[in-house]
């Protein structure tokens, strides 16, 4: 039995549960529903158990669990989140096996997730190669008090256990009983564990070489007893391991490849067939280690973006020296130095100096951008000539490529909807295929007579091909390899299942300013209004602006700094959603708005309308200064559309994707933007809520909608749509964290690599399946005619495997 041991891994924040839209289309899913109204019970203390539910569609499922929880002594109160399959069970039980048992009962398959409790331990499970393991697994530390919640990443071969402090001696124990190469990852160190168990090529040589002799023997001399102990040598040492793994299988009532290659080999050698079980053995070892080393290759995608920043940063220490740190150790605040060439350790600001930054690690970029004090640099990123110095704003734990990384994690860890659909499917063909075999082997001799070696020797080979591992695998690594594939290019996917949906996208609408535009207007006209004092009226306009972060305020902003107009004190200053800002100066309160809010101020005329409709036309933004009386002032400011927007619309269109612009500009504006741009519909004047109603109207086509944006107004929108696309996302905590796909640059272009990415997936993973599946009906076939053989079959399933891996990994190409 091994002993388990800390081991040198890199830290792991709690994760989420997989995040799915809606996959039912009787409603309109995807929002937090009401909590129930059942009132908490007086005088006692609650707790709160969150679980993901998968099959959590609609509220026809939410009103099925209702019915079965809410009468539940014990149960307070119950919230739903059908966006993310999630429900919360506020209680005051001691246990929550009721609760799972009623869960179950109603054909509700429930996980329990992290929700505060406890503390998360993670461990490296290097034996943890099929959803057999993770059942056997799940299996063994279910039983075990104080154990809330279970996380498994198979392709990263780790398991998150979230418990109470006092369990943890029994999860260890447990897993030790299992013997699966199980350690516990020290959660203070960032290196990266190593997920394969080291092999003994020297071994397997032997092992190897004996199995070959005992096949050279048998066919030479017939020595039937030097045949015998080259085969039984041949699989003592090459396949003790599988046997030993086997029967900790069969102990735990669980069917993995070791149990069924064990049953495969002993039943060779009890029909005479031991050269042939020694190879088959060899063979099978041999290929596990050659697929281990192939899934490394896709973990290695994920582990090398966290090898991306320097461990240690030349730091300013007190007596103003320079000194190499630990980056892990460098205190938000500190001043680093960067020379030319080096990759930069943590995020920043730049206070002196200037550079040309190739951020391509970050935002996919591809040509070096220029950087100078006040611009803020990524960890990850490399200086490519001029040396500076930066203060660091972030620590090593809270970077953007940090983020990036644990978002990416937390996306493979989700379950893709192929693979959902996988994993169901090998729940049940392993015990299918495997009372097959015994069919095979008992009903043809009891009840035709039939030889009872020859359909024996075909329910071996049945168990060797009766393991889903091809078919399982094929799903991780190909989700694992898209998402790492993405984020080398500066798109970060939340999860497998938006890379699964991205191909399905028919309608994707489009923010104009800071998406199909730059975001930063310039003021371009300025027409004093009546009897207005010009002065006056810059002046009024100039302090408004100041006051909001707005790109239009700045464009206005601007301009008053280059005329030097004086900036006066504003008070009771307040935003006005969708329509500009108010506030007070002096006695008076002053409006610097759109037309919609002069329009409902009652304020407009029709000369002012005339004007603002000519400047409309032009494709400007109008803003204008008014009291509670008159107009002061018109302000129009004009946006440029970005190089790449006309291209990425051009490219979604060529890909079967319609486009719409939605914008809270004028239509004129839009119509002038979307006919630059080419995109194939375009609505101006709305307001957040606006937008929200035209995401529904497209949503309730039965289309896949897709919505991008790039500020606070676009989130109601960014939410209802099936896939949200937030720009510019780096640096920027809430979208990388919230966004269902983040560009990390402003870089539209990025889209329509991302639907290609998608469909590239779609068409991987079919393959895989279809290969997988394919393969094994051909052997099942074979076995019945009497074509196939052991050593057929082990180079048919890990054949197989190999294939499908080596496949999925086509798209880290991508």
């Amino acid at each position: 039995m091994s002993e388990i041991k800390p081991a040198t891994a890199r830290s792991d924040q709690p994760q989420s549960c997989a995040t799915a839209p809606t996959a039912c289309g009787c409603c309109s899913c995807g929002t937090t529903t009401q909590p129930s109204t059942l009132a908490p019970v007086s005088g006692q203390s609650l707790h709160r158990a969150t679980y993901t539910i998968e099959n959590m569609d609609c509220p026809t499922e939410e009103a099925l669990i209702r019915k079965k929880l809410e009468g539940m002594p014990g149960v307070d109160r119950l919230e739903f989140n059908l966006m993310q399959r999630m429900l919360t069970v506020h209680h005051s039980l001691d246990s929550l096996g009721e609760v799972e048992k009623a869960l179950t009962s109603i054909g509700m398959q429930a996980e329990p997730v992290f929700d505060g409790r406890g503390i998360p331990s993670l461990f490296s499970v290097t034996g943890m190669c099929c959803p057999t393991e993770v059942g056997m697994i799940r299996a063994k530390l279910t039983p075990i008090d104080g154990i809330i919640g279970l996380d498994f990443n198979l392709i990263q071969r780790t398991l998150k256990i979230v418990h109470e402090p006092e369990a943890l001696s029994a999860i260890t124990a447990a897993l030790e009983s299992l013997d699966m190469g199980a350690s516990l990852l020290d959660t203070e160190s960032s290196a990266p564990a190593s997920t394969s168990a080291p092999v003994n090529w020297r071994r397997l040589g032997i092992a190897g070489a004996a199995a070959v002799a005992s096949e050279v023997v048998e066919l030479a001399s017939g020595n039937t007893t030097i045949v015998l102990a080259l085969a039984l040598a041949a699989i003592l040492i090459g396949g003790l391991s599988t046997y030993k793994k086997g029967w900790i299988a069969l102990k735990n009532l669980n069917l993995n490849m070791n149990a069924l290659m064990s049953f495969a080999v002993t039943g060779a050698l009890l029909i005479g067939q031991w050269p042939e079980a020694a190879m088959v053995m060899v063979l099978f070892t041999l290929a596990e280690v050659i697929e281990a080393r192939s899934l490394d290759r896709a973990r290695n995608a994920i582990r090398g973006l966290m090898e991306l920043a320097p461990d240690k940063a030349t730091v300013q220490q007190p007596d103003n020296t320079w000194a190499d740190v630990d980056a892990k150790q460098v205190a938000i605040g500190s001043r680093v130095r960067v020379k030319p060439g080096e990759r930069i350790a943590l995020d920043g600001e730049i206070e002196e100096g200037h550079s040309a930054i190739n951020q391509a690690p970050i935002t996919g970029e591809s040509l070096p951008v220029e950087k100078a004090a006040g611009d803020t640099v990524f960890a990850g990123t490399i200086n490519e000539s001029g040396s500076f110095i930066y203060r660091v704003m972030a620590g090593a734990d809270d970077s953007t490529l940090a983020r990036i990384i644990h978002a990416v994690e937390e996306a493979q860890g989700s379950r893709a909807p192929t693979q959902r659909f996988v994993d169901q499917f090998a729940r049940y063909y392993t015990p299918a295929v495997f009372i097959l075999a015994l069919a095979v082997a008992l009903v043809p001799p009891l009840a035709y007579g039939a030889p009872w070696m020859d359909w024996i020797y075909r329910a071996l080979v049945l168990l060797v091909i009766a393991c889903p591992c091809a078919l399982v695998i094929s799903t991780p690594v190909s989700i694992v390899s898209g998402l790492a594939a993405a984020a080398r290019k500066g798109i970060l996917i939340k999860g497998g299942v938006y890379l699964e949906d991205g191909r399905k996208l028919r309608w994707l609408a489009l923010d104009k300013t800071g998406t199909l535009t730059h975001g930063k207007p310039v003021q371009t006209d300025f027409v004093p209004w009546g009897e207005a004092d010009p002065a006056s009226a810059q002046s009024l306009a100039a302090s408004l602006a100041a006051r909001s972060d707005h790109p239009v305020s700045k464009a206005l902003s601007m301009a008053a700094i280059h005329d030097n107009v004086v900036v006066q004190e504003v008070e009771n200053f307040a935003a006005l959603p969708g329509r500009g800002v108010q506030g007070s100066v002096g006695s008076e309160v002053y409006y610097l708005v759109n037309h919609r809010m002069i329009d409902e101020l009652g304020l407009c005329s029709p000369e002012l309308e005339a004007h603002l409709s000519g400047l409309e036309k032009q494709g400007k933004s109008v803003v204008l200064l008014a009291n509670a009386k008159l107009v002061l002032a018109v302000f129009a400011v004009a946006d440029t559309v970005k190089e790449t927007s006309q291209q990425a619309v051009s490219e979604l269109h060529a890909l079967g994707v319609q486009t719409v612009m939605l914008t809270g500009d004028n239509s004129h504006t839009a119509e002038a933007i979307a006919a630059q741009v080419g995109t194939s519909r375009a609505h101006g004047g709305l307001l957040p809520e606006d937008k929200l109603q035209k995401i529904e109207e497209l949503v309730s086509t039965g289309t896949k909608v897709g919505m991008v944006g790039d500020g606070i107004n676009d989130a109601p929108a960014l939410a209802r749509a099936d896939i949200g696309f937030a720009m510019g996302a780096a640096g920027a905590d809430t979208a990388i964290e919230t966004a269902d796909v983040a560009l990390m640059d402003d870089d539209l272009r990025k889209i329509p690599a991302f639907i290609r990415l998608s469909r590239a997936t779609s068409s991987v993973l079919k393959q895989n399946i279809g290969l997988a599946l394919g393969i094994k009906t051909i052997f099942v076939a074979l076995t019945f005619a009497g074509q196939a053989t052991l050593w057929m079959a082990v180079f048919a399933d890990m054949g197989t495997s190999l294939l499908v891996v080596f496949n999925g990994l086509r798209l880290l190409r991508k």
